[in-house]
């Protein structure tokens, strides 16, 4: 069997070392090409010494020096390289043949593209790639002949349910339903949500997940996110997504088809199985996670949104309908407001304030490049960073 090379983008993160996990139980099949990181030195050494990866990057100059100094003092033959345009060459290595997109946010963008437009299998586990890309992602995995693989576990589910043929599925399926838990404040009482501490909205009661992610959850804008990545990866329109809550996390998504079918993926909450999946696929690999007992299962519940307790979801809808790169905006603003919200600079509830605020303030003019995106992206940031200024006076 031949190895598949693969580099890991944000392999210290949660995806990037489940990731490993599954990669460690395969050796015959897999073969660790790259990792890379921002600032986790010693989570990084770590990795280093399981998996003697041939190159390293760390987006930090200071970390990767001190990850350089390390790796010497072990005598790996291991190369170290700093900065974001190191992340784009070890996606679009020649050598690579698979890429597991796994950097939080939009600064994951560019090696995405890079991975894209070189023709790899590329796992997109980063859906800000899609959010603030859309047709200018999509363009590059069409002209590069890349294999793109959703890694979500919603999208992955979807994929999952989904007829082999693509050019089927906008005369055959009649929406796609994508799964919430709802979060940790699924059943607070929204006027409470104002008092909500960081640590409160990262307790998420299923997955485990970085911060960032945790508070998406809590305020479902991941969710909302989802709603977009799913637009552009599946082909469908957006009055033919819905989102329901199911709190037990046991169904990942379903597609309903106009014959009235409902097919669904079931599985543990347990991101080892859809990364299993986009790295095998189309055949199926021990992924570590356990075996569902349909005997052992509680009840399993599904309701529709509260819109009071998760006004942000909403926004999908409006990037999507509203002009090209809208998405964006609204992607940048969000990160902006959560890590204000994570650095205790605004309220949870003032996270959807910000959002709205910034869509209203920037006009998108229809990126079609990757700079495009990039001056659309500092464009919100900095409007969002103004508002959340305002606020905080």
């Amino acid at each position: 069997m031949t190895q598949q090379r693969l580099t890991v983008l944000g392999s210290t993160g949660s995806i990037g070392q489940s990731t490993l996990d599954v990669v460690a139980r395969h050796p015959e099949r897999y073969e660790i090409f790259a990792l890379t990181a921002s600032t986790q030195v010693d989570k990084m050494l770590a990795q280093c010494a399981a998996f003697k990866p041939r190159h390293v990057v760390m987006v930090s100059e200071a970390h990767g020096r001190a990850l350089a100094e390390q790796i010497r003092a072990h005598q790996w033959p291991i190369e170290v390289h700093t900065g974001a345009a190191a992340l784009e060459w070890v996606a679009a290595h020649p050598e690579v043949d698979s890429v597991m997109a796994a950097i939080v946010g939009a600064a994951g963008l560019a090696a995405c593209l890079a991975a894209a437009r070189s023709g790899k299998r590329l796992m997109l586990a980063n859906k800000e790639a899609l959010v603030v890309g859309g047709e200018v992602f999509l363009q590059a995995v069409r002209e590069g002949g890349a294999v793109l693989l959703p890694i979500d576990s919603e999208h992955s589910a979807i994929f999952q349910s989904l007829p082999e043929d693509p050019s089927s599925w906008e005369r055959r399926v009649r929406k796609i339903i994508l799964t919430a838990s709802g979060g940790p404040f699924r059943t607070r009482d929204p006027d409470t949500l104002r008092d909500v501490t960081p640590e409160q909205a990262c307790a998420h009661p299923n997955w485990v997940m970085g911060r960032k992610i945790s508070v998406d959850s809590a305020t479902m804008m991941n969710k909302a996110l989802e709603v977009i990545e799913a637009r552009y990866l599946f082909g469908l329109p957006p009055s033919r997504i819905e989102v329901v809550i199911h709190p037990q996390s046991i169904v990942h998504s379903m597609v309903q088809y106009h014959d009235t079918a409902v097919v669904a993926q079931l599985g543990v909450p347990d991101m080892r199985a859809p990364i299993a999946y986009g790295l095998a696929w189309p055949e199926r690999i021990d992924s570590g996670a356990e075996h569902l007992d349909f005997t052992a299962l509680p009840a399993m519940t599904f309701s529709k949104p509260d819109a009071r307790l998760f006004p942000g979801l909403q926004l999908a809808w409006d990037a999507l309908n509203g002009p090209s790169g809208t998405a964006a905006v609204l992607n940048a603003a969000n990160e902006i407001a959560v890590d204000a919200f994570l650095n205790r600079r605004i309220r949870f509830d003032q996270i959807h304030h910000t959002n709205v605020a910034t869509m209203a303030a920037v006009l998108p003019e229809s990126p079609t490049t990757l700079a495009d995106l990039l001056a659309l992206d500092e464009r919100a940031r900095r409007s969002a960073l103004e508002f959340v200024q305002r606020i905080q006076a």
